[in-house]
Order: C-alpha cells, then structure tokens, then sequence
C-alpha cells in the first residue's frame, strides 16, 4: 500500500478478514505490530494472525493460543488496499497463511457429506 492515508486502526483493519491476492480468506487481523510510538510517528510494520496473537484475549485465547503455535507476521508492504477487507499482494501460500484453513479442509472432507 503505497499511499499514506489516516485510518481508525481499531475499526478500519484489526479483526477484518484477509484476503490473498486470488480471492483466497486466510484468516483475520488479530493484531497490528506499530513503530514510532515513541517519536510520536506511530507507522503500521506488521498485521499478526492467528496463534500466539489470541493470547491477550482472555481464557479462552490464551488456550487457543497454546494450541494454536506461533502467530503469522505479514509485513504491512504486502497489503494492496484496505476495505471491509484487508486485501494483499501475494498468495496465502507465499506469506505462510491458510494452513490451518488447508488443514481443517481436510479432516471435514473425511467426514459423511463433508466433500
């Protein structure tokens, strides 16, 4: 995203669905990883997904996070533009997202009616 333009972090992008390059959801921004808080520039670096990100959000997020491993770190220049979506540059796959989602896709394919 190569344009700077001012946004409500909290409403505009955290918990937003991501979306890869071919159309692909691969998870939700759970945390946003910020620089210049300090210098007073505070500037987006990184969207966190899934795993270790869910910690801060209670009981239940704190196991979730234990089961889940680490979080996914997309650095923020892989975003192309910002909607009800977040939507990136790159396939899933190349920025290591959806994994879970592949995996789960799997077992609900063995279930009865799950194809």
């Amino acid at each position: 995203m190569s344009k700077s333009t001012p946004v409500d972090l909290a409403l505009g992008i955290l918990d937003h669905q991501l979306v890869d390059a071919e159309g692909r959801n691969c998870g939700k921004v759970d945390e946003l990883e910020l620089d210049g808080l300090d210098r007073g520039t505070p500037e987006v670096t990184e969207i966190v997904v899934g795993g270790n990100a869910w910690r801060t959000r209670g009981l239940l997020g704190r196991l979730a996070a234990r089961l889940a491993g680490d979080a996914v770190h997309v650095p923020w220049s892989e975003v192309d533009s910002l909607s009800s979506e977040v939507e990136l540059e790159r396939a899933a796959a190349a920025l290591t997202l959806g994994s879970g989602a592949d995996r789960c896709a799997k077992m609900v394919a063995k279930l009865p009616g799950g194809a």
